[in-house]
């Protein structure tokens, strides 16, 4: 019951941060699931948010709910997830109760496009951080440059990609080139 417990008031903190979606929160994640309390590892915290990407919902909360599964299996995943959303929850019911009465003052404009900053920021940091781990080699970055100008061109091809093909593609290229992001090939 404590390690529920544990697993719920961890996901708690996380959720109320949970600012910019899931590649934001890669860093935080990081350092509280692999550095603080070794609950995973940083190749296999990006194995979650690839399958998480993949899989509808929420990333990060894919992610708790991943983590939550491996450590106390499925109470574990209901601890973990419920913590995550519990605030979330709790800020929306509170801004849409205030929202309509503060949205058009100035300082909250302000305060909003200070977070969205800060959430680039996170982002990028996300970003950079996937690109050392996973772009380790001459395959792994062609693999990477195919696919991110299939996205860009996306728009001006006859036909529009949906990104979950891209996805399972690269992983069936991974399975048949023994490419993994930093994690020996074939293993």
């Amino acid at each position: 019951m404590r390690e529920l417990l544990e697993l719920y008031l961890t996901f708690v903190r996380i959720g109320f941060v949970n600012f910019g979606g899931g590649y934001a929160m890669l860093p935080l994640l990081e350092k509280e699931l692999v550095s603080k309390r070794s609950w995973t590892t940083m190749d296999d915290l990006r194995d979650y948010f690839a399958i998480g990407q993949c899989t509808p919902g929420i990333i990060a909360l894919n992610v708790s709910t991943f983590i939550g599964y491996r450590k106390k299996g499925v109470a574990g995943a209901f601890a973990a997830t419920l913590g995550f959303l519990s605030g979330p929850i709790l800020i929306i019911l509170l801004i849409a109760a205030f929202l309509t009465n503060f949205a058009e003052l100035e300082i909250v404009q302000h305060a909003f496009a200070g977070i969205r900053v800060c959430v680039c920021v996170l982002i990028l940091q996300a970003i950079l951080r996937l690109w050392k781990s996973s772009v380790v080699d001459r395959t792994t970055f062609l693999l990477y440059l195919v696919i991110l100008l299939l996205m860009v061109f996306s728009g001006v091809l006859p036909f529009k990609i949906p990104a979950a093909l891209l996805v399972i593609t690269a992983g069936v290229f991974g399975v048949f080139f023994g490419k993994s992001g930093g994690k020996e090939g074939g293993k």
